[in-house]
């Protein structure tokens, strides 16, 4: 299943936590251009969002777009 997450609760949380795309993306063992095309708009599968929100040490929910 696919996710869209909301790229400014992305980048507010990499903020937060003082994180470049590339040490977020070795933190959720996703590639570089996988966080580039998140924060471009794309959605990316449960698995990669999931990886994503512990790797910011948030909840799914916190970072998924609303409806």
């Amino acid at each position: 299943d696919k996710m869209r997450i909301d790229r400014f609760k992305l980048v507010e949380k990499m903020m937060r936590r003082n994180l470049n795309q590339k040490q977020l993306s070795d933190l959720a063992k996703v590639s570089r251009a996988t966080i580039s095309g998140i924060k471009a708009g794309r959605s990316c599968s449960e698995t990669v969002g999931l990886r994503i929100a512990q790797a910011l040490g948030v909840d799914v929910a916190e970072i998924i777009e609303e409806d």
